[in-house]
């Protein structure tokens, strides 16, 4: 009979990547045998070191039949690959399925809810990959979760705010500035991803990490954010005609981050739609864990603690 206590192995795509390597931390810090994908090529091989180090297994994996062999080894699978690699999971798929059973797989999602919103148009053929994968792993009746973690707290919080730079003194609002939307710590992130991961109470569901604390508007951030450093900044509007006119004159894939920040900033779809009856909002499944707010995030900041600043890959 297994144990009880026995920890699930986990294997992590993308774990050298800017959100998986919180994943990777996090499921090393609660004791489980971690496996690490990452690429021939990757660019960052002292992180991956530094995670051989901690206890993880680095696998530089290129075949087929070494991903299937992988596969047999391991409880769970996560995917954090980046907008390139989206549609290289049917690979991880079809490797699940020769493999056999697994407990759980969570594909790359950890952003918007896909299959909940709308966008213009070069978000959603980025959002329609996504929902490929989903339909696919459903039709294959993988036991899954997935995870809609909405925005990455650091990112957004150094892509508007600039806090870094002491000279800055303008900051664009996208819209009026007062459409709402999610922002949570990427620590958090990676610690409630493993969680939802083991957690037989959301399998075949969808987790959204939506905690009240950490729902503002970009005006509620900026001022938040002055009045913790003492710093009053200029306000540049850039209106929705602009950026939907930017989205369709960008060429691809440098028009998918201006859709994003329509998206997210000026219609507000992290907060725009309605649970169904299966989703699951994290912070009500553990009482006992608690999301960082915002206003704790930007002190982290304050701190010169924060992430520093990262750019997505999209090509």
């Amino acid at each position: 009979m297994e144990k009880i206590d026995r920890k699930n192995k986990i294997l992590i795509f993308g774990g050298s990547g800017y959100i998986g390597s919180y994943m990777v931390k996090a499921s090393l810090k609660l004791g489980h045998p971690t496996y690490v994908f990452s690429r021939p090529n990757s660019s960052k091989p002292d992180l991956l070191n530094h995670f051989h180090s901690l206890g993880a297994i680095i696998g530089m994996l290129d075949e087929h039949e070494k991903l299937v062999s992988l596969m047999k080894k391991v409880d769970i699978v996560i995917s954090a690959v980046a907008y390139p690699q989206v549609l290289d999971q049917f690979k991880i798929l079809e490797a699940i399925k020769i493999a056999g059973y697994i407990k759980r797989f969570l594909p790359s999602d950890f952003g918007v809810e896909e299959d909940k919103i709308r966008v213009l148009p070069p978000f959603e053929a980025f959002l329609d990959k996504k929902r490929r994968i989903r339909r696919a792993i459903e039709e294959a009746q993988i036991p899954y979760t997935f995870v809609s973690a909405n925005c990455f707290g650091g990112y957004f919080i150094n892509y508007l705010l600039h806090p870094s730079d002491p000279n800055k003194e303008e900051i664009t609002v996208y819209g009026d500035g007062q459409a709402k939307f999610v922002m949570n710590y990427e620590d958090d992130i990676g610690l409630y991803t493993i969680k939802v991961a083991n957690d037989p109470r959301t399998c075949n569901r969808t987790v959204i990490y939506r905690p009240s604390t950490n729902v503002i508007t970009q005006l509620e951030l900026i001022s938040l954010w002055e009045k913790k450093s003492g710093r009053n900044f200029k306000k540049i509007h850039a209106s929705e005609e602009e950026i939907v006119a930017l989205s369709k004159r960008l060429p691809a894939p440098d028009n998918i981050p201006v859709a994003i920040l329509h998206s997210v900033f000026i219609k507000g779809v992290t907060t725009g739609y309605d649970f169904a009856e299966k989703d699951v909002e994290a912070s009500s499944f553990y009482p006992d864990m608690k999301f960082t707010t915002v206003d704790e995030l930007l002190h982290i900041f304050l701190k010169h603690d924060g992430p520093k600043p990262a750019l997505v890959a999209f090509q």
